[in-house]
Order: C-alpha cells, then sequence, then structure tokens
C-alpha cells in the first residue's frame, strides 16, 4: 500500500460519477482530480485507504488524445466542470457506460438497453443554465472575538472549489447564462463600494450567503434572490438599480428580487430560509418548454437546461405511450411541468410535490395554459399516494390515483423513498416513467421495483450538464407478466 505524500506514475482509464480519473498502480485503485481517459500521469497520494487511495495530479507525463484545452480559466480550480479539459465524445461516452454500469453492477440487470445518449447541439454546449446558485464569501469589516475589526479584503461570488466549502470568485462561467455573471458582477461591486459584509463560515458572521439568478431563455426574463444573515441588506435601492443596468446591458430584463432570511449554519441541501420576501419586481417570472408556459418562483424545481429538457420530455412522453386516455400519475412534480407538458395527450394528471410554493406554481400554471385535465397537491409522494390508495382524501383523486395507467417518478438525487415504491408496487400501473439526475440510486430502485413485479425495458441519458459529471436518465419499466 502506499502512503500519503508519495509520488506514484499511472495511466487513467476512467472516470468516476464524481469526475476523478480512476486508474490502478500496484494492482491498488488510484483516485485523483482533473484527469482525462488515457493521461499517463504522476500523482502525489493525499489520503490512504484499505483498498484504494486518493491523490491530487502533479504532472501529466503522456496527454489523452481527448485532452482539450481547457473551457475556461478556472479548470482545476472551480468545482463545477469536471470535463473541463475533456473533448465532448469523450464526456457522452463516460456519461452513457456510467448509466450502463450502475445498471448493471448496483441494478442487477443483464445487459440492459440503454439507448444512445442524446447530446447537446453544437450551438448550445456553453451558457445553457438558466439558474445559478453562488455562494458569496468574504468582503467588507467584520468584528471577531475580543472586538477586534478586520477587513476581510474584496468578496467573492462564484462556486465552490472542488470538495470544499471556499469559494471561488468567478467572473465569468462557461455554462452560466450572461444575466448571471452580470448580476453577479453588480452585487460585487455593489459590496465593495458600500462595505457590505459576506457570510463568514467560520465564524458564522457576515450578511450574504448566496445569491441566485434564474434566466427564462425564452422571454429573457430575469429573478436574482439573495439569502442573507439578517432582516435585510442596507441601499437596497442602490444595488437593485445597479442589477437592473447590468442585466439590461447584457440583453435581459431584471423582472424580480426577493430576499431570503437565514441565520443557521449551512445544511447540505438546504440554501434558502423557510420565508422568500419579493423587494422588486414580480414574484414569479415567465419562461416556456415547446408550447407550454411556466411561471417560476425562487424555490420551485425547474429544469436547467432549456434545450435539453424539451428533449428529456419528449423522451417521456415517447415513453409513457400516451395515446389520450391514460391517467398519470406525476410524483416529485416540481412546478408540474412534465405533466403539463404532457397533458395533451393524456386523460387525467394528479401531481405530487413536497414544495408549497411549487404547488401553487404548478396549479397556476395549469390554468394559464388552460389545461383542465390536471390537478397537484402539496405532500411527500411517499406519504401522499398511500393515502390515496386507502381511500384518503378528495373522491376525485383518489380515484385518479387508483385508476392511474403511468407513474412519472422525478424524484431528487437521493432517489424515491422505499414507501413510494411499495405503494406504486401495490397500485400495478401498466408504465413507469423514472427520471433520474443520479445512475447509482435510480439502479438501486430499479432493482426494487423489478423485485416488486416491474421489469425494465430500457433507458436514454440525456446530457442535461454538459462539461459536468451529472447526467439526466430516463428509464421505462412495465408491469411484469402475471402481476
Amino acid at each position: 500500500m502506499f502512503e500519503k505524500g508519495q509520488l506514484i506514475e499511472f495511466e487513467i482509464t476512467d472516470i468516476s460519477d464524481r469526475g476523478q480519473g480512476i486508474g490502478k498502480a500496484d494492482g491498488i485503485t488510484v483516485f485523483v482530480n482533473g484527469g482525462v481517459i488515457g493521461d499517463v500521469v504522476q500523482a502525489e497520494i493525499t489520503k490512504v485507504k484499505k483498498r484504494f487511495c486518493f491523490g491530487k495530479v502533479v504532472e501529466v507525463k503522456e496527454p489523452s488524445k481527448h485532452r482539450i484545452e481547457p473551457i475556461c480559466d478556472y479548470a482545476g480550480d472551480c468545482g463545477g466542470c469536471v470535463f473541463a479539459q475533456t473533448d465532448y465524445e469523450a464526456q457522452l461516452a463516460v456519461k452513457e457506460k456510467h448509466v450502463y454500469d450502475s445498471l448493471t453492477r448496483i441494478g442487477g440487470l443483464t445487459n440492459p438497453v440503454v439507448e444512445k445518449i442524446e447530446r447537446m447541439p453544437e450551438d448550445f454546449e456553453f451558457g445553457y443554465r438558466n439558474k445559478a446558485t453562488m455562494p458569496i464569501s468574504t468582503g467588507g469589516n467584520i468584528k471577531r472575538k475580543g472586538g477586534i475589526i478586520e477587513n476581510l479584503d474584496s468578496p467573492k461570488i462564484g462556486f465552490y472549489r472542488s470538495r470544499s466549502h471556499e469559494v471561488v470568485d468567478c467572473t465569468d462561467c462557461a455554462l452560466q447564462s450572461p444575466a448571471a455573471m452580470a448580476a453577479a458582477e453588480a452585487t460585487r461591486q455593489f459590496m465593495e463600494e458600500d462595505n457590505i459584509t459576506a457570510w463568514d463560515e467560520k465564524w458564522q458572521q457576515g450578511l450574504m450567503r448566496h445569491m441566485i439568478v434564474r434566466t427564462a431563455f425564452a422571454t429573457d426574463e430575469v429573478m436574482v434572490t439573495y439569502v442573507i444573515n439578517g432582516k435585510g441588506i442596507p441601499n437596497v435601492e442602490k444595488l437593485i438599480g445597479m442589477l437592473d443596468e447590468a442585466i439590461y446591458e447584457a440583453g435581459y430584463s431584471l423582472e424580480s428580487v426577493n430576499i431570503s432570511t437565514k441565520k443557521d449554519k449551512n445544511v447540505a441541501g438546504e440554501i434558502y430560509g423557510q420565508e422568500i420576501k419579493n423587494i422588486a419586481g414580480k414574484p414569479v417570472i415567465t419562461d416556456y418548454i415547446g408550447d407550454v408556459k411556466f411561471e417560476v418562483s425562487p424555490r420551485s424545481f425547474y429544469q436547467v437546461n432549456p434545450y435539453m429538457t424539451e428533449k428529456l420530455y419528449d423522451t417521456v412522453r415517447e415513453y409513457a405511450g400516451l395515446t389520450g386516455g391514460e391517467n398519470i400519475l406525476d410524483l416529485y412534480c416540481g412546478v408540474g411541468s412534465i405533466g403539463l407538458y404532457c397533458a395533451d395527450k393524456a386523460g387525467f394528471i394528479l401531481g405530487v410535490e413536497s414544495v408549497k410554493e411549487a404547488v401553487i406554481d404548478a396549479n397556476r400554471n395549469a390554468v394559464i395554459n388552460g389545461i383542465v385535465n390536471a390537478r397537484y397537491i402539496c405532500g411527500k409522494a411517499e406519504e401522499e399516494l398511500p393515502k390515496l390508495l386507502a381511500g384518503e382524501g378528495d373522491e376525485q383523486l383518489v380515484k385518479a390515483a387508483k385508476n392511474a395507467d403511468v407513474v412519472i417518478l422525478d424524484p431528487p438525487r437521493a432517489g424515491c423513498d422505499e414507501r413510494l415504491l411499495d405503494a406504486v408496487a401495490k397500485l400495478a400501473p401498466e408504465r413507469i416513467v423514472y427520471v433520474s439526475c443520479d445512475p447509482a440510486t435510480l439502479a438501486r430502485d430499479i432493482k426494487l421495483l423489478t423485485e416488486k413485479g416491474f421489469k425494465f425495458v430500457k433507458a436514454k441519458p440525456h446530457d442535461m450538464f454538459g462539461w459536468t459529471g451529472h447526467v439526466e436518465t430516463v428509464v421505462l419499466m412495465s408491469k411484469a407478466e402475471g402481476k
């Protein structure tokens, strides 16, 4: 076994789902950041486990044929684009392989049908994200223990360094919309001019914690939400004016500014505070997926890649096999985007979502589009579906749930609660369409559904998150014969 600090040389033969290069040296598996498949690297061991090691690339001895010039100046520093130095074709191959390997290794499937990955068009490989969640760090004067006033230099707005909470200051992210970068620069300038403090994670002090910028690509409307450690932002009218000017110059329109107060410690996955207050403009922005209009609020789940979202939903419609009369259960439905996109080919749609604001958006979006065959309720899917199947609740909704022909599952990265899978198995729909952003939890749930009476039919990956290690996958399952 190697020792921490030891230098070793090996070839990178695979990439993990976190974008880490994988290779073997003296029979020991080594994971490193910054490698490309085919690279021969010299790496320094940073952590030693019983059966594998972690390291960092010190030198690329022989560059891979798939290695390209970094797509931005932050490659290897910012933890976002793990494929920043890998050509696009190689990225697609890796992601397709991750899906296949997860379905076989974790899902227990033999030779699963995995269709060719849906790729992004060449003219949309960059600047595709309609949502930027940027932590803010340091900046301004802050009081330490003992009453000592310390200047924390300039504010940093960007993204976390890999495997850390250290903020890398990004002024030009290759994946974000120009509106998001313009809003970040305006905020950075405002904080410097008015000596506005940013959150210091170590000392649990400072005002500005996160800024979230949503861009509606179909309408050019922009929403900016600040998460702060306080009741308000000093001289906020000046900030709004600077945002408006910067976003306008970038070719977009600032339509909504919001503040959310969060005074507790950072918890994984919890960016916002409990309440969000609209302080300028509208509480929502408007966007389109195909011909369907959506109003999106700050906390609403909404796919981040508008072009690929339409491709993804087309696959969902295809896999659902809709003929016009099917009842659909849309679970973990967010703002109802999948169900509403399928509404013209469905009989009735019942959506369940745990975020109250998203449910309000979903029902409003149905009304906006004149869709009368869809209803959305608030609650945890694993709790609401068993209740409906037991006959509890509104008679129409109970009937819709019990007579569902198709179940659409679109859970967060953690996958589905097994209680929900039990309820789906009890319902025994003809088809399940599972949309996942994590091949590992997808495969785990596929295995459970297989054990509960369903048959895997096929899967299709979609490159929703180019240059990152993430991949979105749609899976079709059918009721097993005799079930």
